[in-house]
């Protein structure tokens, strides 16, 4: 009985003191986090003279100084920081003399060091740094710790250090390539690190867009928005037929918000894809473009075995002024199932929307024609209640609706 409580004695003990450590470790962190935290601001406060000549001589024409005196790692660090934020904000020559001025203060040889290091946490700060700086000789150590990097944020911090370095067009593919293998849903993200590139765009996106592998191609798909690029029109246009159906998908959205003119072929074409997502694409952009002339389409598209076609479809009908509204009348009142349904959702819709506010002179006569049109189908419309009941006699379609 005795040994055994003089060794649950002596597992309180040990227990004990490892508390008692943990807490004076917990307390020496803290100490250290918060000094460290206070010299950076000290040093901020010591070298604010400097960063303030620094921002007067960006607009000179003579080269930028070196910091004063002889600093600690630290405080170099924190000039380092404030350099690499300019950098990122000012473009052109301004960003240029930033750079040089990081070379000639060591900061870019030692973080290149540091990049060589065993330990993974500074391989990690070096790797930040360097793409702050823009360091196209960090390109190669980048390349090998991204190859050895996990999927997650830092293998996308990674590769857009890497776009920022770069000054070869194959790299930056070669850096695609590896960052697409360390995730499935990555493009977007590999789109917005393609366009932190130095390198011209325009040739990258078609080389993107002509290449073989489907993952390069959505890559440039996505990052052709917002991005004016005329000499990728031809590439868009064959992409609407392409093999895949995530690129197919992805090119018809870019081709129908990109075209200010669709063709009555490629409509129709894409119409009969068999991917729903490209005929509610097509369908919806009918609805912004205001396209007029393509109510007897959408009218069909009413009827799509797709729920997403039919709601599209719907809204855009109700985009299309008098037309638009008439068609959506006779879908509910000749229409069945499905094609009735959606219709009257988009008319109650529409209804209950465009009468809330007259203060527009025109707005108000839109409602009335719509509401005259609405009467002759429906009955009148009590209030802002909307009776769904259809009657017994329904008018001929036509007319002068003009209140």
């Amino acid at each position: 009985m005795f040994p055994n409580l003089a060794l649950a004695y002596l597992f309180l003990y040990i227990c004990t003191a490892l508390v008692a450590v943990g807490v004076i470790l917990l307390f020496a962190m803290k100490m250290s986090h918060n000094g460290k935290r206070r010299k950076i601001e000290f040093y901020k406060l010591k070298q604010r003279d400097y960063f303030t000549y620094l921002q007067t001589a960006l607009t000179e024409d003579s080269p930028l100084r070196l910091p004063p005196g002889k600093l600690a790692p630290l405080e170099r660090r924190v000039i380092q920081s404030k350099l690499i934020e300019w950098i990122d904000q000012f473009k052109g020559e301004y960003r240029n003399k930033l750079i040089v001025l990081c070379r000639e203060a060591g900061f870019v040889e030692h973080d290149l060091k540091e990049l060589s290091r065993i330990r993974y946490g500074r391989q990690i700060d070096a790797a930040y740094r360097l793409g702050g700086m823009r360091c196209p000789e960090a390109v190669p150590g980048l390349m090998e710790l991204l190859k050895e990097e996990k999927p997650g944020p830092m293998a996308i911090m990674i590769g857009r250090s890497i776009a920022r370095c770069t000054i070869r067009q194959g790299e930056l593919k070669d850096m695609l390539a590896l960052l697409l293998t360390k995730g499935k849903s990555i493009h977007h993200l590999a789109a917005d690190i393609l366009l932190e590139t130095s390198l011209d765009t325009s040739r990258i996106l078609i080389e993107l867009l002509e290449d073989r592998n489907p993952d390069f191609v959505k890559v440039g798909l996505v990052a052709m928005w917002g991005q004016a690029v005329p000499e990728v029109m031809p590439a868009l246009d064959r992409l609407v037929g392409a093999e895949h159906q995530d690129v197919r998908a992805e090119a018809v959205k870019l081709y129908l918000s990109a075209s200010p003119a669709l063709q009555d072929e490629t409509i129709l074409k894409l119409m009969q894809d068999s991917d729903p997502e490209v005929r509610a694409e097509v369908v919806q952009a009918l609805g912004s473009k205001h396209a007029a002339g393509s109510i007897p389409l959408l009218r069909k598209a009413l009827r799509d075995e797709d729920w997403g076609v039919r709601y599209n479809s719907a809204e855009s009908l109700g985009k299309l002024g008098e037309p638009g509204f008439e068609a959506l009348c006779q879908a509910a009142v000749e229409g069945t199932g499905a094609e009735r349904e959606i219709a009257m959702q988009q008319i109650e819709s529409t209804m209950q929307h465009s009468g809330t506010d007259h203060k527009a002179v025109d707005q108000m006569i839109a409602h009335n024609k719509k509401r005259l049109l609405y009467d002759r189908y429906f009955g009148p419309v009590r209030g802002n209640r909307i009776t769904s009941k259809k009657r017994t006699g329904v008018a001929a379609v036509g007319g002068d609706y003009t209140a």
